[in-house]
């Protein structure tokens, strides 16, 4: 897991959250985003899951989580994209992107700093790391 830039710091609003925070979910492989989404349902998290970029996009706007965690390798929109359009959409109000992929090269985690990404944690990765990072959200 690697942090790519920090991401917002804590917030009066945050500091006081009495509501669990809302973590949206895409990825591509079911799978995955049932594990994980069964996963932090059980740790508290209000969760939504998708399967794409553009379902990632569009429950963004409905949803308006606090986290993202975006598989990288989707067909059609990739997590790359998503995280540039959901950038360019909310600006400093964007929620905290996270990079849930495979793809752990050097160059993958410049590509998704340059992408927007907040975060980067490469699979198979830890369920304990990944739940403290959101947890220090």
């Amino acid at each position: 897991m690697t942090p790519l830039r920090p991401g917002p710091g804590p917030s009066a609003e945050s500091q006081t959250r009495t509501q669990p925070l809302r973590v949206l979910i895409a990825d591509d492989d079911r799978d995955s985003a049932l594990t994980l989404s069964t996963l932090l349902e059980i740790e508290g998290f209000e969760v939504r899951t998708v399967h794409g970029g553009q379902e990632a996009l569009d429950a963004a706007r409905e949803f308006r989580p606090d986290v993202v965690l975006l598989d990288i390798g989707m067909p059609k929109i990739t997590g790359y994209e998503a995280a540039r359009r959901l950038r360019l959409r909310y600006g400093n109000d964007c929620p905290v992107l996270i990079a849930i992929t495979g793809w752990k090269q050097a160059s993958d985690k410049i590509l998704a700093s340059l992408a927007g990404f907040d975060h980067h944690v490469a699979k198979p990765y830890e369920p304990a790391q990944l739940i403290e990072l959101l947890s220090k959200l």
